[in-house]
C-alpha cells in the first residue's frame, strides 16, 4: 500500500519500496575504539594472507571500517608492528570530517629506541625533510631513560606512511616499540591490547566537537 503522508516503517518487519525499488535503511551509526596489537594490519582484507584489525571487531555485529588512510602496500597508518589507538566507525561522513587536512589534529605516539639518544629530542623535532619530503615539526620529548634505551613521547599532526619510524631511522635511532596512545581526543587508557569498545557518550561529543568538526 502506498504510505501516508508524515507515515513510518520498520525496515525489521516492512518492505519499503520507491518506485518499487527496495530502499536501503540507514544502518545505525557505530563508533568504537580498539587497541590494535602488533601483528595486524590496518585494513578490512590483505590480499597477502596477513591477520587484519578489522577480524579483531568483527563481533561487533556491524560492518565497521578503520579511520585512517589505506596505503596501496596494505600498511595503513598504523603498520603491523605499531600498537595502539584505531577508531572504526560506519559513519562514513566523520570519517571524512576527521581526515580532512584542515583538521590537524595531534596524534601521539610512545617511542621506545635505543641508539644515538643524546640530543634525540632536538633532532626529531628540528625535522623539517624526511627523505627529500617535507613534513610539519613534531613534538618529542623524553619520558624515561634506562641504560641504552629512552622512551620518547613523539606528537605529530601528518599521517606520512610509517613517519615515525622513517623519522627515528633519519635521526640515528632504531625503534623497539612503536605505540600510539592518543588519537583526535580519543586516549587508549587501560583498553588491553587486542580488545575494544564503544566510545562513551563524551567522547564521541568531544570527537564530534574536536577542531571543528560536527
Amino acid at each position: 500500500r502506498v504510505a501516508g503522508l508524515g507515515e513510518s516503517g520498520d525496515p525489521e518487519r516492512d518492505t519499503l519500496l520507491v518506485d518499487g525499488r527496495p530502499v536501503a535503511a540507514t544502518p545505525e551509526p557505530v563508533y568504537l575504539m580498539l587497541n590494535k596489537p602488533r601483528g595486524y594490519v590496518t585494513t578490512l582484507s590483505d590480499e597477502r594472507g596477513r591477520k587484519t584489525a578489522a577480524e579483531l571487531v568483527a563481533d561487533c555485529g556491524r560492518r565497521v571500517f578503520p579511520v585512517g588512510r589505506l596505503d596501496k602496500d596494505s600498511e595503513g597508518r598504523l603498520d603491523r608492528n605499531t600498537t595502539g589507538v584505531l577508531l572504526f566507525t560506519n559513519d562514513g561522513t566523520l570519517a571524512q570530517q576527521l581526515l580532512h587536512p584542515r583538521h590537524q589534529v595531534d596524534k601521539v605516539y610512545q617511542v621506545t629506541v635505543s641508539g644515538a639518544l643524546e640530543g634525540a629530542e632536538e633532532r626529531l623535532s628540528r625535522m623539517r625533510m624526511l627523505e627529500g619530503e617535507p613534513i610539519q615539526p613534531a613534538q618529542v620529548r623524553r619520558l624515561s631513560q634506562k641504560g641504552e634505551t629512552a622512551v620518547l613521547e613523539v606528537i605529530i599532526h601528518q599521517g606520512k606512511n610509517r613517519q615515525i619510524r622513517r623519522m627515528c631511522r633519519q635521526a640515528g635511532l632504531s625503534v623497539l616499540r612503536l605505540r600510539r596512545v592518543q588519537e583526535h581526543t580519543l586516549y587508549l587508557g587501560n583498553l588491553p591490547s587486542g580488545k575494544w569498545r564503544y566510545l562513551t557518550d563524551k567522547e564521541l561529543q568531544d570527537l564530534k566537537g574536536s577542531d571543528g568538526v560536527e
